[in-house]
């Protein structure tokens, strides 16, 4: 398995293939998630101060804040597969 990264701003890269979910961090569920994962100490803020845009789940079960949108990733992705998946 190639490892995969992308740069997620601020000079944060991710590892994509470990990536189960990316959400938008506005609905109340996702905004339990995120508390459940800081007071469990399984979150990650990639935000470097800025407002969140993007949560991402992880395989190993961590939460990842991120300050770009959900999109910006998901086209990052695929411009970095070519337009192919």
């Amino acid at each position: 398995m190639n490892t995969e990264l992308i740069h997620i701003g601020f000079g944060n890269v991710l590892v994509v293939n470990r990536v189960i979910a990316m959400l938008s961090p506005n609905s109340a569920p996702t905004k339990r998630m995120v508390q459940q994962g800081r007071s469990s100490g399984m979150l990650v803020d990639m935000t470097n101060g800025r407002r969140t845009k993007a949560v991402l789940i992880m395989d190993s079960g961590h939460i990842v804040l991120a300050a770009i949108a959900p999109e910006t990733i998901a086209g990052r992705l695929t411009a970095s597969h070519g337009g192919q998946d």
